[in-house]
């Protein structure tokens, strides 16, 4: 493909990927706001379901400004040359190759974020703050950035020295290479997640002797789920939000619950979420979902690798000869539909997994329990309970609230 031919695409791909997002999130935004469902009565009145909506409606119209501002500055960027112009003349200053890439990208970073700091700024010290869910002082937040940076050098520059350095000598052969390389960091972020990066931003503590621990160790011994392993989160110091995850495989396997949802559960509806939870591992949900992002991005390395020596890719971008730093820009945006289809399937699996974990829950503790813990927590966040079906079938990687309950809430049936 020739390099005018390769930036028409590229900005006919970035153009659609926009618009295409802003028509499914236009679509969302303008469904209705329903009536009280009678399985929520007890949880939000119409008062709470406008406020829920006016929510909506502020995040969307923030996204469309913060949306609107990146696709304008990339269609920009490619359009006028401006990624070949800083290799030109980074060129000028940098003649070794891994070098060369690595300032090309520190400059795209720290520029991009420098640029997304207003508006993250805004959104959590206006929107958040306003419905009553932003708990981050002004210290956190840049103390969170700082820490953001660190990781970013150590992990993401190591990764990329990798990468690069492959590149240069390995060939188009680079890509199982580094698949390997990443395999192995993801199963090692699996593993030490909590123990090594999640304190450097939040205080994990065991969970303290008494009923709820005790139930909870009771309930994973019955399931035959050996668990020592809990620890609380102090998410509050953040946010109001609640959460709850799992992580890591056999001895090293975590359940790390927020504060904010010890707050605001009863100690059934907290086993009934780690039911959830230990359902996802059970149905081996954690181990599939791994391995298909596995696959996933052995073929991305693969298809990359067919394009990373393409000189017409990087001369498309402004360039005056072949770089690997503008041959990767332009791959990454050439593949935004490849990637669109992929999360989707990701989240049609992801939905499902849901589906079958709550089956457990109810099957090995109690629906009831967790039926109210979700509508707990959807009243506490003013989700929206109403979405457009198409947002939910690109965006969703959990169901629905209303769709969770009406199968948690179905009388069992007895077969016997």
């Amino acid at each position: 493909m020739e390099p005018t031919f390769i930036k028409i695409l590229l900005l006919g791909i970035l153009t659609l990927s926009f618009l295409s997002g802003k028509i499914l999130s236009y679509l969302n935004i303008k469904r209705p706001v329903p009536s009280v469902p009678s399985s929520l009565s007890e949880y939000v009145d119409h008062d709470k379901l406008m406020k829920a909506k006016q929510y909506q409606k502020s995040n969307y119209s923030f996204g469309l400004v913060t949306s609107s501002f990146s696709f304008l500055l990339t269609f920009a960027f490619i359009y006028f040359g401006f990624f070949g112009w800083l290799d030109i003349w980074l060129r000028e200053l940098i003649q070794q190759p891994l070098l060369l890439s690595l300032v090309f990208f520190a400059i795209l970073f720290i520029g991009s974020d420098m640029l997304s700091i207003p508006f993250d700024y805004y959104q959590t010290f206006v929107i958040e703050e306003k419905y009553g869910f932003n708990k981050t002082s002004r210290g956190t937040y840049f103390s969170d950035k700082v820490k953001g940076y660190f990781l970013s050098i150590i992990i993401g520059g190591g990764l990329l020295v990798v990468l690069i350095g492959l590149v240069h000598q390995m060939g188009e052969s680079f890509w199982w290479q580094f698949w390997l390389v990443s395999i192995v960091f993801m199963v090692f972020v699996n593993l030490f997640y909590t123990a090594w990066i999640l304190p450097i931003f939040n205080k994990l503590t065991p969970l303290e002797d008494g009923e709820l621990k005790s139930r909870i160790v009771e309930y994973a011994h019955s399931v035959g789920f050996p668990l020592d392993n809990i620890f609380v989160i102090d998410g509050s110091k953040r946010s109001s939000k609640a959460n709850a995850f799992f992580s890591g495989f056999g001895k090293r396997k975590k359940v790390v619950l927020y504060d904010t949802l010890i707050d605001q559960h009863t100690p059934d509806e907290l086993v009934a979420v780690l039911a959830h939870e230990i359902g996802h591992y059970k149905k081996k949900h954690i181990i599939w979902s791994m391995l298909v992002s596995m696959v996933q991005v052995g073929i991305l390395l693969f298809i990359l690798s067919l394009f990373i020596f393409n000189e017409n890719m990087s001369l498309a971008l402004g360039g005056n000869t072949m770089a690997i730093h503008l041959n990767i820009i332009g791959f990454t945006m050439l593949l935004s539909p490849i990637s669109m289809v992929l999360g989707i399937g990701m989240n049609i699996l992801s939905r499902k997994n849901e589906f079958e974990a709550d089956a457990y829950a109810k099957e090995t503790f109690d629906g009831k329990p967790l039926a109210e813990a979700l509508k707990t927590l959807s009243a506490n966040t003013l989700s929206n309970i109403n979405p457009h079906p198409w947002y939910v079938f690109v965006n969703y990687s959990h169901p629905p609230l209303l769709q969770r309950l009406s199968r948690l809430e179905e009388p069992a049936v007895d077969y016997s």
